[in-house]
């Protein structure tokens, strides 16, 4: 894969993490177990970035883009 086409994907990749900073999972995790019976808590789990990592990458992306191979 050439240089500018990873650049590309990198200036995508970046746009989008600038507009999606960071997103939610949940995991359930057993509290009581008693036979038959059953309780489960679901505990929740942030995953949180900063805007400026996709800015980072988009400006990655850009200098890949330009400097990319140049026909002679």
């Amino acid at each position: 894969m050439n240089t500018r086409k990873i650049g590309i994907i990198l200036i995508i990749v970046g746009i989008v993490l600038t507009v999606i900073t960071g997103f939610k999972f949940f995991t359930k995790e057993k509290v009581v177990d008693l036979g038959p019976l059953e309780i489960a808590k679901e505990t929740p789990h942030k995953v949180n970035w900063s805007p400026y990592v996709g800015v980072g990458i988009i400006v990655l992306g850009g200098i890949m883009v330009l400097a990319g191979p140049r026909k002679v």
